[in-house]
């Protein structure tokens, strides 16, 4: 996984990037009406239910847009809210705030909807020992957070890029020639580049699964599109060789079956490409 500095680095991009995009030469509905000495007060005002994510990039933006800015946080990030609930209150420099209210008011509202829903899995899950992950199925350029979403949410982040991991897919399977091969390929250009990556491999079948249990160094078999008596089968061969995950059109309905098949983490690209997002707006006070 990437490091604190990485994260950090990809959240500072996404924020100096969508004031860029929004902002440009500047705010000219707010300079044309609004004193550049004239300081107010806003609310964020909860006009939805679920768990609210984003306060702390909120706070990232704010400080990024203007430093004197000061944020009074009434709800943290993972907490439940419901309708009529102020997360935060914000104030300072009124075009400031208006500045940062759209990039503030995106971000929160994709990101508290993907905390809810993952919510929503972590909770059909409890008492299983499986564990949700979100995939690399995010929208392009806010990445990070749509996977900090995912952790606030309480479920757990996959690689973060094709950088940080090492998955062997169908595709790159076929490409090279077969299974074995290409573990063996993949472990002599790690070896060669001196880089310490995790190796997940997907079977398409049992066959497979036999096949990648005939090789060292894997750390996670993705159980891809199996049903649930294949699923168990497949937990059952593997035992303690290494770990398992299922993945494949796996849904509300179905993610518990496929937990009680005795896999150790589910993934699921629904977490972040099929939310909608939470009610949220910014209000004066």
């Amino acid at each position: 996984m990437i490091s604190k500095s990485q994260f950090q680095k990809e959240l500072d991009i996404i924020i100096t990037n969508a004031i860029r995009e929004d902002v440009g030469d500047g705010d000219h509905s707010s300079l044309a009406c609004i004193p550049a000495s004239a300081n107010g007060k806003a609310k964020l005002l909860v006009k939805d239910e679920g768990i609210i994510a984003g306060v702390e990039f909120a706070k990232q933006v704010f400080a990024y847009v203007d430093s004197n800015m000061k944020v009074d946080v009434l709800i943290e990030d993972g907490k439940k809210v419901a309708y009529g609930d102020v997360v935060f209150y914000i104030e300072g420099a009124s075009q400031s705030i208006l500045k940062a209210e759209r990039l503030v008011l995106n971000a929160m509202q994709r990101m508290s909807a993907i905390a809810t829903k993952t919510k929503t899995y972590v909770d059909l899950l409890e008492g299983t020992g499986t564990k949700i992950l979100d995939t690399r199925k995010t929208t392009p350029g806010i990445r990070a957070l749509e996977k900090w979403a995912v952790k606030i949410g309480g479920g757990e982040n996959h690689r973060f890029a094709l950088y940080d991991m090492i998955m062997l897919k169908d595709n790159h399977i076929d490409f090279c020639g077969g299974i074995t091969k290409a573990i063996h390929k993949t472990k002599a250009y790690l070896n060669e580049t001196n880089r310490d990556l995790k190796i997940v491999v997907e079977a398409r079948s049992l066959q497979e699964i036999k096949e990648i249990l005939q090789n060292d160094g894997v750390y996670r078999i993705l159980i891809d599109n199996f049903n649930y008596v294949n699923t168990r089968k497949a937990v059952a061969l593997i035992a303690n060789k290494c770990l398992t995950e299922s993945s494949g059109g796996i849904n509300e309905k179905t993610v518990r079956k496929y937990a009680e098949c005795g896999v150790d983490y589910i993934s699921s690209g629904a977490l972040t490409h099929s939310v909608y997002n939470m009610d949220l707006s910014l209000k004066a006070v």
